[in-house]
């Protein structure tokens, strides 16, 4: 069978998250166009994607059937959007978050376009209808929420517009499944979309347990890292609770009045600022320091933690099927 894939993919963005896209598609014989508006860039982008795809070839991680010279010899650049859509089946926008900057781009998109092109955005809170509203091909268009980083993390948030044709939501889905990522569907937009809604209530209450000297932030980091984190790597909130009694209904029968007496302690939303944000950055400095080797040689061993525990993953639910 032939991995190479039908159809040209175009990444518009070369910075962390564009990069981590065109290697996941590559990954699946994809053909990628990544588009960005200086060579220099793209250049300097290719030159770290072939860079990850060796040593991650080295440690047996590469993702995909392909060499990471064939998974390279897929993606190529450009600086010409007309010229970079021209007979694309899906575009992933990557673009800085920010609302102008992503209107600017898909109002070109538009006047370029086919009418069966998929248009997606990566954007991690942005509602589609602030991005897409008024655009001709507004029925093809979709937020696909990635989590940083994409090749490592398969997590994907499809986000339709309330105009979004079922079909365009039913193909990304398809596309992202096809790619090795884990898409889900939204039935309507929200502001923070579900992951980032979930995350920022851990951070609200993360921050306030510091912030009142309940604990510090090692300790903080240790209950989910050590805890929470461990079950939540391989199953959500809801199957935990109905694993840690006897099924979800016994489950709020012994802990309903608890969890609601909890929750009404829980005090306002921090302003993520002042002292406690001093206490937060001293603790993390300490670890980590914030300039640019510190913070880079820690996300790589981030990405490599990752991998294994993806790899673990798919070993597991390979193990699962077997005994079913």
């Amino acid at each position: 069978m032939n991995p190479i894939q039908e159809g040209r993919v175009v990444i518009v963005g070369s910075g962390i998250i564009g990069c981590s896209w065109a290697m996941a598609f590559a990954s699946a014989g994809f053909q990628i166009k990544l588009y960005d508006i200086k060579q220099e860039q793209i250049t300097k982008a290719l030159e770290n994607i072939g860079k990850q795809m060796k040593e991650l070839e080295k440690i047996g991680m590469l993702k995909g059937s392909l060499k990471s010279d064939q998974q390279l010899a897929l993606i190529g650049g450009c600086t010409d959007l007309k010229s970079a859509v021209e007979g694309a089946v899906y575009i992933q926008e990557c673009t800085p978050e920010n609302l102008e900057i992503k209107k600017k781009i898909f109002n070109q998109l538009d006047n370029i376009v086919s009418n069966d092109t998929v248009l997606a955005s990566s954007t991690s809170c942005i509602l589609p209808s602030k991005i897409f509203t008024g655009l001709k091909h507004v029925k093809q268009c979709i937020v696909a929420h990635p989590v940083n980083p994409p090749y490592f993390v398969p997590l994907v948030e499809l986000v339709p517009h309330p105009e979004t044709e079922p079909s365009i939501i039913e193909k990304t889905f398809a596309l992202m499944k096809k790619i090795g990522q884990s898409p889900v569907k939204l039935m309507k937009e929200i502001d923070g979309f579900a992951l980032n809604r979930l995350q920022y209530a851990i951070i609200s209450e993360a921050w306030r347990l510091v912030g009142d000297g309940v604990i510090s932030p090692h300790d903080l980091d240790l209950v989910m890292s050590d805890g929470l984190g461990m079950r939540y790597a391989f199953m959500g909130p809801l199957e935990t609770m109905h694993l840690n009694a006897e099924g979800i209904l016994n489950y709020c029968d012994r802990y309903r009045d608890g969890m609601i007496r909890v929750l009404k302690s829980f005090g306002p939303i921090p302003d993520f600022a002042g002292e406690t944000e001093q206490k937060i950055n001293q603790a993390m400095c300490e670890q980590t320091p914030a300039d640019p080797a510190h913070l880079n040689a820690r996300r790589r061993w981030r990405d490599e933690c990752l991998l294994h525990l993806a790899k673990l993953k798919m070993e597991v639910k390979s193990e699962d099927k077997h005994q079913l």
